[in-house]
């Protein structure tokens, strides 16, 4: 997958659980796991800029693109 999510290590950087994440960005539990494990097909940016306010990071600390030919190596 080109594009990887790393909210896990950013939560993990704060000590922050999922379930507050949720809370605080406007999220379900269930929908963040589907962001966290790379199964969502798109984002909103009201949820991307809710989801940087909450961590305090841009979102290029929550996004990355990983080129395929890479990850094939």
């Amino acid at each position: 997958m080109p594009i990887v999510v790393r909210i896990d290590v950013e939560l993990a950087k704060r000590k922050m659980s999922v379930g507050e994440f949720a809370e605080r960005v406007g999220l379900t539990p269930a929908n963040v796991a589907v962001l966290k494990n790379g199964r969502a097909k798109a984002v909103r940016f009201s949820t991307l800029e809710a989801m940087c306010r909450v961590l305090d990071c841009q979102p290029g600390d929550l996004l990355e693109w990983v080129d395929d030919e890479d990850e094939d190596r």
